[in-house]
């Protein structure tokens, strides 16, 4: 296999053998692919190559720095690292990427308003805009003491109660069933006139660890309730789940990754023994409701970035789009009030507050935001963590390497060599994680392995080290320490290393 230069690869990290370790006859259930279908036999056999995982860590491995292949940014670091534009990007297709940026950032307004493009917002929501949780593309965190939760909400979920209703969950019908009355998430923000839902409180007791060498590390255990609720009590059977808004980079080339080489990962038997469940998020598709992976969101219930796009403006800014029509947002049937509020509907521009236009803008800017180059990736202590995440068997869920699919709709993303370390699988992560929400084929326990590209950046680009779903951990080394379940022997194995070993794994993720 002749190299290629980085910038220019078009072979990306996809999988390895064959399709052996995915049950055929649950794809084939939920009628998705298990082979891929665009590579010839030359094709696949390089791409089988380049996607084995190494066994030399004496160097850095060929094209691993460009950690999204030919899209990866190589700008500067800054505090503006997550909001470059792919450089697979034609430049006839800049212009585009920055109206959706625009429209990332823009401040929607209530209804009615002489802004009659802005207005719209709400009436229950959670943030004025895109960006408010996303600040500089970057990672959302816990209010810590602050009045604002903007980049942190709850997500509102009770169980299926009828035999009806968990068919229709296990046939992805539907993900969950909001409270009656909340709906969805929690929205502590609301219009002009109408009171909010009320305010996430989160309480923090300390849990000493003890990792080899006699060193202890604190970790702080949330627990999570309402106050103030605007409109009665919750259901006594809905569940809240914080989660803390997520990184923006790579998101279409995570689109781009054929289904079948993420199902290929899939093991929700065990089958080969090693302890790792790996297992399939099946959602619908929100236009389609064709039966799709998902891939996004922490317990991946959007298959595309369109979804998770269009999910974002309906519920966290109360904005209706052509997937998600209704202008009232999450507001329920019960809060009588909301639902009389005015909304956003412009007839002379479109059916919805944001029209078609609009939501394809915002979904082309999230699909093309860079990943950063990594940094020191073939320094020795970097090699040396490397080598520990690997036989630590972190690699069993954050798998380093895929190849987007050649015949990608987006040719930015088409064929590239991407090192996410990620399955994008549901696993069981224990119960410290456990929020003790369904979300789909997602049990209480369970949530999708989430990338690692530019987790080191973190501090630079958001200001903070608060890592998992709700930013609990306040650095790496307590979010892995955290884990359980599935990820238990490799927590364990990092914590009985010793001191400078823990750093070497630690210096190696802050250089994704």
């Amino acid at each position: 296999m002749s190299p290629l230069p980085a910038r220019r690869l078009l072979i990306s990290a996809a999988f390895c053998a064959a399709i052996a370790g995915f049950s055929v006859a649950f794809a084939a259930g939920f009628d998705l692919p298990t082979r891929r279908t665009d590579l010839t036999d030359a094709d696949a056999r390089r791409v089988a190559e380049v996607t084995r995982p190494t066994t030399d860590f004496s160097r850095a491995e060929q094209y691993e720095a460009m950690q999204a292949g030919g899209a990866t940014s190589i700008d500067p670091v800054t505090e503006d690292s997550f909001s470059h534009i792919s450089a697979t990007i034609p430049f006839e297709e800049e212009q585009p990427f920055r109206l959706g940026n625009a429209l990332f950032k823009k401040l929607w307004v209530s209804a009615p308003s002489s802004t009659q493009a802005s207005d719209g917002l709400g009436p229950l929501f959670n943030a004025r805009s895109c960006m408010s949780c996303h600040l500089k593309d970057g990672r959302g965190k816990p209010p810590e003491g602050g009045v604002s939760a903007t980049s942190m909400f709850l997500r509102l979920s009770r169980p299926a109660a009828t035999p009806d209703e968990e068919r229709a969950i296990a046939s992805a019908e539907i993900v969950n069933f909001p409270d009656p009355i909340y709906g969805h998430q929690l929205q502590d923000l609301a219009v002009p006139g109408l009171p909010s839902e009320g305010k996430m409180a989160i309480r923090y007791t300390e849990e000493p660890v003890t990792l080899a060498g006699g060193e202890t590390v604190s970790l702080r255990r949330p627990s999570y309730s309402v106050t103030n609720p605007g409109y009665g009590p919750l259901d006594p059977a809905t569940t809240l789940s914080p989660r803390v808004a997520p990184a923006m980079i790579g998101l279409g080339l995570i689109e781009a990754i054929p289904e079948a080489d993420i199902l290929a990962h899939a093991d929700p038997d065990d089958t080969d023994g090693d302890g790792i469940h790996g297992k399939a998020a099946i959602v619908r598709d929100h236009r389609t409701g064709r039966t799709a992976l998902g891939r996004f969101g922490w317990k991946a219930q959007n298959a595309s970035v369109r979804d998770q796009t269009a999910d974002a403006f309906s519920n966290d800014i109360g904005i209706s789009t052509p997937d998600r029509p209704d202008a009232h947002g999450d507001c329920t049937e019960g809060e009588i009030r909301c639902r009389k509020m005015p909304t956003g509907v412009q007839k002379r521009i479109g059916n919805e507050e944001a029209p078609g236009p609009i939501l394809d803008l915002v979904t082309f800017y999230s699909a093309n935001l860079a990943v950063p180059a990594r940094r020191k990736a073939s320094f020795p202590e970097t090699l040396k963590g490397k080598q520990i995440f690997y036989q630590s068997g972190c690699t069993a869920c954050h798998v380093p390497k895929f190849v987007t699919r050649r015949d990608s709709l987006d040719k930015a993303q088409a064929f590239q060599l991407i090192w996410p370390y990620s399955d994008f699988l549901l696993h069981d992560l224990g119960e410290g994680l456990a929020d003790g929400q369904q979300v789909g084929l997602a049990s209480g326990r369970e949530w999708r392995t989430p990338p690692l590209w530019g987790i080191g950046l973190t501090q630079t680009v958001s200001g903070h080290s608060f890592f998992l779903h709700d930013g609990r951990a306040k650095n790496l080394t307590e979010a892995i320490l955290w884990h359980g379940g599935e990820a238990q022997k490799s927590r364990d194995a990092f914590a009985s290393l010793p001191k400078d070993s823990r750093q070497a794994l630690i210096t190696f993720l802050e250089s994704l």
